[in-house]
């Protein structure tokens, strides 16, 4: 069993080396077949460089670079890891180590033990939280969520969060169908899955804000997140 592990990166010079080793430690740990892939979005940075360092340490059979022109967004990063990805499960996480690599094998065990279609990571279910965040962000966060759960009805915990596991055939079968942008994207595929009767897991994680680098979330995303949340009320 090969797991893909899908990184989509944007000036992450500073937190790419770390993920990627935190990623092999743990995977080895639980003995856990991986390869990583990571797009990035023509970073100024550097991270670019420093990818590439990392998959001549790994090996070229570990990490798979795109290396994409101009900030494209997270859909298409997304669907341009799975086009090379070679795995059986796909995988997706931060790669400024909010989502840590340890909680992976916890995800594999719920999808192993439940036969679930995918399984997500939640902040909002007993054992889970975040740590690092101000109150503004605390309250954004749960007022997403209370607003997707009371349109949308999803059955799920934290609709918004990124870290997931996913059978390649749930991801394969949905990524095509999933038109919004930003955060709302996170959202879309959840409430896509439901709506084909594929089965969704939880598991506590711990959410801890970014060390190096800057938050992507502002007033436009925001605002695309609420214009995605009542686009999905209207059409699905």
């Amino acid at each position: 069993m090969l797991y893909s592990i899908i990184l989509p990166t944007y000036n992450e010079r500073e937190n790419l080396p770390i993920i990627c080793y935190l990623i092999n430690k743990y995977m080895d740990q639980a003995k856990l077949k991986y390869e990583v892939i990571i797009v990035d979005d023509s970073s100024p940075d550097g991270t670019l460089e420093v990818a590439q360092a990392i998959r001549k340490s790994f090996g070229d059979d570990k990490v798979t670079i795109i290396s994409r022109k101009g900030k494209l967004g997270l859909g298409t990063a997304y669907v341009a890891g799975l086009n090379e990805a070679k795995g059986d499960r796909v995988i997706i996480m931060d790669a400024d180590m909010s989502h840590h690599p340890k909680e992976i094998a916890e995800m594999v065990k719920k999808m192993e033990s439940e036969k679930v279609d995918i399984v997500t990571g939640s902040r909002y279910i007993a054992g889970g939280g975040v740590c690092g965040w101000d109150t503004f962000r605390k309250l954004t966060s749960r007022t997403a969520n209370f607003l997707a759960d009371f349109l949308l009805n999803p059955g799920v915990s934290d609709l918004t969060g990124s870290f997931r596991l996913y059978e390649r055939k749930a991801i394969s079968q949905i990524l095509p169908k999933v038109h919004s942008t930003g955060y709302a994207f996170q959202m879309e595929i959840l409430v896509l899955a439901r709506k084909a009767n594929m089965t969704i897991g939880e598991v506590p994680i711990t959410f801890v804000d970014r060390i190096y680098g800057e938050s992507k979330l502002g007033t436009k995303e925001i605002a695309l997140y609420l214009k995605g949340l009542i686009k999905l009320f209207f059409t699905t």
